[in-house]
């Protein structure tokens, strides 16, 4: 599915760019720029840049930056298909029709059908809580120390005692049997026929990101079982790859999400102030959790229930949450059981202390290991230690390892030398000594060199979009060809050929791409991070030492690449390298 390349860009340039970004953050505006706190980390002074000419945004503090498209990408977690039609709606630009073929049109059609279906069953739920029906579920909630303002943010509702109300009140609406089975919202069997698949339940709508309802979970009033039913998975609900709460936790200005266990312990913490708190639905926390956690924090605090139950799913989630790039931390509950009850009797300040004093993951996770051993033994010791340094065998980063291995020599009084030995020792006997060999070390090294090339790359090209003048100085020196990633030459190419034209526009380019990685990977090449250089002679050296590291390597891919036959190309690397040559006793001046 693809728009053509000039509606994507009369789609944006029809949507100033301060103009949006001016609905999400508070700019201000200082010389040609307007600033703000940037919306992507927690910052105290702005740092946050939005550029009317450049149409372009830029944040000095995380490195986060784009046109308009990348900016509702990483805000609202849209694809970019649905931030051009998000900006053609703004802007009143009515889009053609694509062509689907028919499989892919039977599936948008009914992830359509289903997402109104459930806005509809939401509102009917909400409409029954604040009927007579509904008085018992309200004065549950009421008891449970909701506000009235909480229960209509998260949208709670009741389904009533009625088996078939739901279902009826959709068929008058007009959809059919077969598309309400399919949004999990009936059941049907021999005995009773087509039913609710919820009733006599408070009920919690489930949104994701965006604040669309997938699912549904009911709280059951009495004492029915199950405790807690949730929707079945369906073309629009994952259970394993969407968090409760996650559409208000994710504009929360914390760099850190409370991971909980269950609905009323996220409404409490919302309610509370706690506005990054999300949970997983009903299920433990998956790798697919831990993915869309990482697109908006690098860091969680698990605050699960204090029971043996809680604990066991914490000392899960924390490797998985290191998998996936994110470090952990737990908060303890002691003496109550989750943060609702603790909440409740000390307070929300208390529990920000409790978040203050929270452990390590994996220094927890040694605390929890510890009760298995009997500590007052030798024989007990040696095992948990022997455990200890097969844990630490995890961290596949010798550095953080190395970090690691000091904590726990300090926590537990043994001396750092022979816990790296006792390390090293288990390693061998596990097989698993190659990652900290000298090859690997030295291969790490070769990457880092080739990363390094890349930056020089990314660098040049910021350079040109900052200094157009720049270009007309090396044109003669570099081209397209000289960057030697697809991704890379593409973005140069499009770029070379606006300055050639004098007529610069950077977000226009972010246009071609329109899939989400290629767009996220342009807009980096825009704003690379060029250190601080304090004097006109340093920055004009440092510019030429990158052009001049961005030809030696094409010169050197190319060589590489060279069919031995193809004399024309030998020729061509010839008066390549006399032009690095000429390139290196040139003087490029910054104006």
């Amino acid at each position: 599915m693809r728009y053509s390349e000039e509606l994507i860009e009369e789609i944006r340039s029809r949507n100033d760019i301060v103009d949006v970004i001016s609905g999400y953050v508070r700019l201000q505006k200082k010389g040609s720029s307007y600033f703000g706190l940037c919306p992507f980390h927690n910052e105290k002074s702005p740092s946050f840049s939005v550029s009317r000419q450049k149409q372009m945004y830029y944040c000095f503090g995380c490195g986060a930056g784009g046109n308009v498209y990348t900016f509702l990408m990483e805000y609202e977690n849209f694809s970019f298909v649905e931030a051009v039609r998000y900006l053609a709606d703004r802007a009143g630009i009515e889009l053609p029709e694509i062509e689907y073929s028919k499989e892919a049109k039977e599936k948008a059609d009914l992830k359509t059908s289903i997402l109104e279906m459930n806005k509809l069953a939401a509102k009917y739920f909400y409409v029954q809580l604040k009927s007579e029906q509904g008085k018992a579920a309200y004065t549950y909630l009421k008891d449970r120390e909701l506000s009235d303002e909480t229960i209509t943010a998260f949208g709670l509702g009741f389904s009533n005692k009625y088996s078939d109300d739901l279902y009826q009140y959709l068929r008058k609406k007009g959809y059919s049997e077969e598309l309400i089975r399919q949004a999990g919202l009936i059941n049907t069997d021999e005995k009773h026929g087509v039913y609710d698949k919820f009733w006599n339940r408070v009920m919690f709508p489930i949104m994701d990101a965006n604040s669309r309802v997938i699912g549904f979970g009911g709280r059951v009033m009495g004492d029915g079982k199950p405790k807690y039913l949730n929707s079945p998975e369906t073309a629009v609900f994952d259970k394993s790859r969407n968090l409760y709460g996650l559409n208000r936790a994710r504009t929360s200005r914390k760099p850190y999400f409370l991971l909980c266990e269950g609905y009323m312990d996220v409404i409490a913490l919302h309610q509370a102030g706690f506005t990054n708190s999300v949970a997983s639905l009903g299920t433990a926390l998956t790798p697919g959790h831990a993915s869309l956690i990482r697109r908006y924090v690098q860091e969680v605090y698990l605050t699960y229930d204090s029971d043996d139950a809680g604990t066991r799913a914490a000392l899960r989630a924390v490797p998985i949450l290191r998998e996936a790039g994110i470090s952990a931390k737990v908060i303890r509950m002691d003496p109550y059981k989750d943060p609702d009850e603790f909440i409740k009797n000390l307070g929300a300040g208390e529990y920000e202390k409790r978040i203050q004093e929270a452990r390590n993951g994996f220094m927890f996770s040694l605390e929890m290991l510890e009760r298995e051993y009997d500590m007052a033994s030798p024989e007990g010791k040696t095992a948990f230690f022997q455990e200890t340094a097969r844990r630490l065998l995890s961290f596949e980063d010798e550095l953080e390892r190395g970090n690691y291995i000091e904590a726990v020599s300090s926590s537990y009084r043994i001396k750092k030398e022979s816990l790296e030995k006792l390390v090293a020792k288990t390693a061998v006997n596990a097989g698993m000594a190659r990652p900290v060999t000298r090859p690997k070390r030295a291969e790490g090294k070769e990457k880092k060199k080739e990363d390094g090339i890349l930056t020089s790359q990314k660098a040049l090209l910021t350079w040109l979009i900052d200094d157009a003048p720049l270009y007309q100085k090396i044109c003669g020196f570099i081209t397209p060809a000289d960057f030697t990633e697809d991704l890379y030459r593409t973005v140069a190419g499009l770029l070379f050929e606006q300055l050639g034209t004098g007529k610069l526009d950077p977000a226009r380019i972010l246009d071609h791409f329109t899939d989400e990685e290629d767009h996220r990977e342009a807009a980096a090449l825009f704003h690379t991070r060029i250190k601080e250089l304090k004097t006109k002679e340093e920055r004009e050296q440092a510019l030429k030492e990158t052009i001049l590291r961005v030809k030696a390597n094409s010169i050197d891919w190319q060589t590489m690449h060279l069919d031995p036959t193809d004399m024309a190309g030998l020729q061509r690397l010839m008066e390549e390298k006399r032009k690095l040559e000429d390139l290196q006793k040139l003087h490029i001046s910054i104006d």
